[in-house]
């Protein structure tokens, strides 16, 4: 990365703070609120510049979020957390292993088989976790917060396999998101995401050419 891009990646971090407490003072938002939706922000940052400390702040990100969600009846996003602590610590696992010399994994791209066991996957949790939520809890917009969860879980779990376009479902995702938390009253995680999908579009180009020069 040459010293501009260096320099415009500093400046970009400083807005994004800046902001991001502004909204968050102006919002009188919770501090466990704040904490999680920073941690996430840096995980997210960590893991798209490759760099190993996304994971042990990933996990305190996922414990607040954790209860946050709880809270508000998002019970599909509540249980993911627990599943992305199991994928956190794989994840961090196999970043570790097989480096070739390189501080983390290499990158690879999606396979053709990867890619059909995605679209099955998906829809098949995203049925069968809504119907229950939707027959069995009093969760909010089930379907919806079951399809999001269902596809974090794969988007993670490739994120923790080092490949590339698991930025691809990470950006589907946030743009949901924002959506589902602006509605849900929690306008400051839905800032949090709007910031996310602009790091995964970084995170993306970056695990790209990093690829290809690989």
């Amino acid at each position: 990365m040459n010293k501009t891009l260096v320099g415009q990646v500093k400046v970009l971090d400083l807005l994004i703070l800046v902001a991001f407490g502004a909204i968050a003072f102006y919002l009188n938002s919770s501090m466990m609120e704040i904490i999680a939706s920073l941690t996430g922000l840096i995980c997210v940052w960590l893991n798209a510049k490759e760099n190993i400390w996304a994971y042990p702040i990933g996990i305190v990100n996922l414990t607040l979020f954790f209860i946050i969600f709880y809270q508000v009846n998002l019970y599909a996003d509540a249980t993911l957390q627990v599943v992305f602590f199991v994928l956190s610590i794989y994840g961090w696992i196999v970043w570790l292993t097989k480096r070739g010399g390189q501080a983390v994994r290499p990158t690879r791209g999606m396979t053709k088989y990867e890619t059909i066991g995605l679209f099955v996957g998906v829809i098949a949790l995203t049925g069968g976790w809504g119907y229950g939520l939707h027959f069995l809890t009093d969760a909010s917009i089930p379907y919806l917060d079951a399809f999001i969860a269902s596809m974090s879980i794969f988007a993670q779990f490739f994120l923790s396999r080092k490949v590339l376009q698991n930025w691809l479902i990470w950006i589907a995702i946030d743009v949901l998101s924002i959506g589902m938390y602006i509605y849900k009253g929690l306008p400051l995680i839905a800032f949090t995401y709007f910031v996310f999908l602009l790091i995964c579009i970084f995170g993306y180009i970056n695990w790209k050419k990093e690829m290809k020069e690989a």
